[in-house]
């Protein structure tokens, strides 16, 4: 009979770092039965040329969460995460101090390799409603005001180096060789298969593609946002729009991702997925960056189209940058940003005037923004000082929070709150999820919005929503 030849898995542990896992399940094992739970967790180097995303899609199973997270531009930049050893939740106005507590709490009790690069470790991913109270709506069910996971299994990779992290939850019944052959049964399921392409001819019926409330309703409300503007009430206000497009099979979330961060290499292009809904994103914006004590952050805000012609789009890029519109806009933004780290920092810095920078559809104003902090603060704990920065809410805030519902008649969600990471040093990065939507089987809700200042126009500003879509809805109506 001829012999099968039997692939051999594509990731294993060496004798050594097999010892060193038993060694922290042991330690984890003896933890747990004095303080309830402990984690295990081993990291180890893998070949460069894995792509993190394609085995956490690959090797997921059933609806268990998977979270991608990557900036190919960044030097391809990328964290994957598979499963979850341990949910940390909360919600109202405390949820981010909340959650960062329960994660450094967890990690007080861990058994883990803990001198690796970022994002290796154990690592908590996920995201934030925009509001203490939101993701109250049913089709937010999956994704709480508050919520991070502690996956089962991690890839990162950083400057071209990929470092693969098993993670376990050792409870006082748990022997180390439970938690040991777990990891190893886990380690042995993953594949190395590629991101599928998208089929652009899928059968049956057209897609179709309808916006929530009708565009007059957007007009009228930035009208009336305009109104409380120039009566003095608040300076500035983001309202948003929600556009949904129903297709007949459910959409692809592996293929659009892959789809997106090609088109989109700048920005943090991530997908969150947790049992049939995902929540993905092509955005722009960094909320926050902390490694040790330095913190990077981006004010964004004033937007203008792309052109093909490169001398158009210059064009269009000058008059961004000379728009007094704009420039207001972006500086309120700048402003809150430097104004919330400074009592947090030996110094903050930015440069003097925002520069345009330039992504697949859009261009933008950016100031970048740099922080050393003058005592470690955790980089959920800085995720919750800066959001709602006024890019996203508005200024003052405590004025634009009621009217940002009431105006636009939707429950947000996760959109334009903080989608990010944060490792076992507390360092980690938070983007705002912009250009997102909610994919939930054949149904995406799409999101976009504007700042708008005194002088806003309403049909201007619907149109520049309109603009900001383009980033899904081509992908997602296909």
């Amino acid at each position: 009979m001829p012999v099968v030849a039997h692939a051999e898995p594509p990731f294993a542990l060496s004798r050594g770092e097999g010892r060193r896992l038993a060694r922290h399940a042991e330690r984890a094992v003896r933890r747990a039965r004095s303080r309830g739970e402990s984690l295990a967790a081993v990291t180890v180097p893998v070949a460069g040329d894995v792509d993190p995303a394609s085995v956490a899609f690959a090797s997921r199973q059933g609806g268990e969460p998977v979270f991608v997270f990557e900036q190919p531009a960044r030097r391809g930049a990328a964290l994957a995460g598979l499963g979850c050893v341990r949910a940390l939740e909360a919600e109202g106005p405390g949820r981010f101090r909340q959650v960062a507590a329960d994660w450094r709490a967890l990690l007080a009790g861990s058994a883990a390799d803990l001198d690796g690069p970022p994002a290796t470790g154990p690592v908590a991913v996920g995201g934030f409603a925009f509001a203490a109270q939101g993701a109250s709506a049913p089709h937010w069910g999956r994704f709480p005001a508050a919520s991070l996971h502690v996956p089962e299994v991690v890839l990162a990779r950083r400057d071209g180096a990929v470092h693969l992290t098993l993670c376990a939850l050792a409870t006082p019944d748990d022997t180390a060789q439970d938690l040991v052959e777990r990891l190893e049964r886990r380690l042995a399921s993953l594949s190395l298969a590629p991101l599928p392409m998208l089929d652009p001819s899928p059968a049956g019926a057209a897609p179709r593609v309808a916006s929530t409330m009708p565009p007059e309703h957007y007009e009228a409300a930035v009208a009336r946002a305009v109104e409380r503007i120039k009566a003095g009430e608040l300076e500035k206000i983001v309202l948003a729009r929600e556009v949904a497009v129903h297709v007949p099979e459910p959409h692809d979330v592996p293929a659009i991702h892959g789809i997106l961060r090609e088109a989109f290499p700048e920005c943090f292009v991530f997908a969150v997925s947790r049992g049939g809904a995902s929540f993905i994103a092509a955005s722009p914006e960094l909320l926050l960056r902390r490694d040790g004590l330095r913190v990077s952050t981006l004010a964004l805000a004033g937007s203008t189209r792309r052109s093909a012609d490169p001398a158009v789009d210059d064009h269009l890029g000058e008059q961004l940058l000379r728009c007094d519109k704009d420039r207001a806009e972006q500086a309120i933004v700048a402003r809150r940003i430097e104004r919330t780290l400074r009592p947090h920092a030996v110094w903050v810095t930015s440069a003097p005037d925002p520069v345009v920078v330039k992504m697949a559809n859009i261009q933008h104003l950016a100031t970048p923004i740099r922080a050393q902090l003058a005592e470690p603060r955790s980089a959920v704990e800085l995720a919750g000082l800066l959001h709602p920065t006024p890019a996203v809410g508005g200024e003052p805030f405590r004025v634009a929070s009621p009217l940002i519902p009431a105006l636009e008649g939707l429950d947000r969600g996760w959109y334009a709150g903080p989608v990010g990471w944060t490792d076992a040093s507390e360092d980690g990065e938070f983007c705002v999820a912009l250009r997102s939507a909610l994919l939930d089987g054949p149904v995406a809700r799409c999101f976009a919005g504007v700042g708008v200042v005194a002088d806003s126009d309403p049909a201007a500003e619907l149109a520049e929503t309109e603009v900001k879509l383009q980033a899904l809805l081509p992908v997602l109506a296909l």
